[in-house]
């Protein structure tokens, strides 16, 4: 049976833990950030070195260009709820395994259940792999919108892979856009 989570119910499960061996080198679980009844949701892989010391979602580089790509299509923090699949940082930032993603996702679909997104941006492979489906390749499907229950869901780069390859900021901005076309045809937009 699946357990049903308010915001401060959450919060207290999160920082209790110790689902995975995540728990045990973390600084702080980073639960998520921004509006708690955003119609947009923002999921990527997991807490860096500057997530887990703040407990934060995407405040070290890549959040930073995160704002920016927000920013360029008239979004910011405040109208958007950002998670990620994990909780807890993963030792020297690699990808989560699939055993402590699997122990994380209940968490994230309670925040589904609490914020109640119309649209899921899915920053890189893992969002969209745990999301969507696990054949997904973002460098084949990223800005292909996916409609599931009801919610859409758009995979893109991950502003850290942006970060390390610029030849893929043209791609990102495109899928940006159709971001905020969906967001504008569901009347999500002012």
């Amino acid at each position: 049976m699946a357990t049903h989570y308010d915001w401060g119910s959450l919060y207290a499960a999160l920082t209790e833990c110790r689902a995975c061996p995540l728990a045990q080198g973390r600084t702080h679980a980073v639960i998520g950030t921004g509006n708690p009844h955003g119609k947009i949701m923002l999921v990527g892989e997991g807490p860096g070195r500057d997530e887990d010391a703040t407990g934060v979602p995407f405040v070290g580089r890549a959040g930073q260009l995160l704002d920016k790509m927000l920013a360029a299509i008239d979004l910011d923090r405040e109208q958007v709820y950002i998670a990620n699949v994990v909780k807890c940082r993963p030792p020297n930032n690699r990808t989560p395994l699939p055993e402590e993603a699997e122990a994380c996702l209940p968490y994230l679909r309670a925040q589904f259940a609490l914020v109640r997104p119309a649209i899921i941006l899915c920053l890189g492979a893992t969002a969209a792999q745990y999301l969507c489906s696990p054949d997904i390749r973002i460098s084949r499907d990223r800005g292909q919108w996916i409609e599931k229950k009801g919610v859409w869901i758009l995979p893109t780069y991950h502003p850290a892979a942006l970060l390390r390859n610029a030849d893929w900021k043209r791609d990102a901005w495109e899928d940006m856009k159709k971001l905020r076309a969906k967001a504008q045809e569901l009347g999500l937009y002012t």
